[in-house]
C-alpha cells in the first residue's frame, strides 16, 4: 500500500509539472497600441487643424489627416521559427480608429524579434482585393495609371510657404511609379519596421510609436515649398518618403497585465 501511495504521489507531481509546462507554452494573443508624437510631444485629437509644428526645413505646418497602413506583423524566435499574422491594420489617427490592434495569430510565450511592414509589399499589394480598403477613407486604392494597389499613407494639412501664405499639402505614400515609361516602372517602397526583441507572455501589449516629424527629416530634409502636392506620380519623392520612414517608428512601452 505504501508503494502504491508513493507511486500515486509521483504520478500526481508529474502530471502537475506537465500541466504547468502546457500552460506556459499555450499560445497567446499580442496587442499593439499605436501612438503618435512630434519629436516627443504627443499628438492629440485636438491638435489637428492647428499650425503648430515646425519641420526640419523650418516650415510651420498643421495636420488635418494622418491615415496609414501596416501589415504582416511577424514574430521570430531565437530558433528562427517565424509566426506571421498575414493581416493588416489601417490606422486613422484623427478618427481614433484602429489605434489598438490584435493581429490574427497566437504565439507561444517567449522572446521574439517583432517586425511589421509599413504599407503592403508587392506580394500583398494586389489591386482591388481588399474590400474594406476599397472604401476606406474615400477609397484607399491607387489609380491603375500609377500601377494600382493601395496607398501606404495619407498625411495632409497646411503649411506656411516662403511667401507667408497658408498652402495645403498632401504627403501621400504609395509604391513608387514612373508612368512615363512603357511598361510603367514600379518599385516596392514599403519597408520593414523592426521593433527589436520583446518578451511575449499572457496579455502582452506593445506600444508602437510614430514620430511624425521624422517623415520630414532624415535622411532627406523635406522642403514643402517644392514637395507639397502631386507626390503620388513623383517616383523620386516616393523613394525619399520610404527612406525617411526608416526612423519614423520605434518600440515604446511593453506591458503585461
Amino acid at each position: 500500500m505504501k508503494k502504491i501511495a508513493l507511486f500515486a504521489m509521483i504520478a500526481m507531481v508529474a502530471m502537475s509539472c506537465n500541466n504547468d509546462d502546457d500552460n506556459s507554452s499555450t499560445p497567446v494573443n499580442v496587442d499593439f497600441l499605436f501612438t503618435h508624437n512630434w519629436d516627443g510631444s504627443a499628438i492629440e485629437n485636438s491638435d489637428f487643424e492647428v499650425i503648430q509644428y515646425t519641420n526640419a526645413h523650418g516650415e510651420e505646418l498643421s495636420l488635418s489627416k494622418l491615415v496609414y497602413l501596416i501589415s504582416d506583423i511577424t514574430f521570430t524566435n531565437a530558433n528562427g521559427d517565424v509566426y506571421d499574422a498575414g493581416d493588416y491594420n489601417l490606422v486613422n489617427v484623427r478618427e481614433e480608429t484602429n489605434l489598438m490592434f490584435t493581429p490574427n495569430i497566437q504565439v507561444p510565450p517567449g522572446d521574439y524579434t517583432v517586425s511589421f511592414t509599413f504599407g503592403f509589399d508587392d506580394e500583398d499589394n494586389i489591386d482591388g482585393v481588399y474590400q474594406d480598403l476599397n472604401s476606406a477613407d474615400g477609397g484607399w486604392n491607387v489609380p491603375m495609371m500609377l500601377g494600382g494597389g493601395y496607398h501606404y499613407m495619407r498625411m495632409e494639412g497646411k503649411f506656411i510657404d516662403n511667401t507667408a501664405a497658408e498652402v495645403g499639402y498632401a504627403y501621400h505614400a504609395i509604391r513608387a511609379a514612373d508612368a512615363s515609361t512603357t511598361p510603367i516602372t514600379l518599385q516596392d517602397t514599403s519597408f520593414e519596421v523592426n521593433l527589436g526583441t520583446v518578451t511575449i507572455a499572457n496579455n502582452t501589449e506593445i506600444e508602437v510609436k510614430m514620430n511624425v516629424a521624422e517623415w520630414y527629416d532624415n535622411p532627406h530634409e523635406w522642403d514643402l515649398n517644392i514637395l507639397h502636392t502631386v507626390l503620388m506620380p513623383n517616383f523620386d519623392a516616393q523613394v525619399m518618403m520610404s527612406e525617411n520612414g526608416a526612423t519614423v517608428f520605434s518600440k515604446g512601452a511593453v506591458t503585461q497585465n
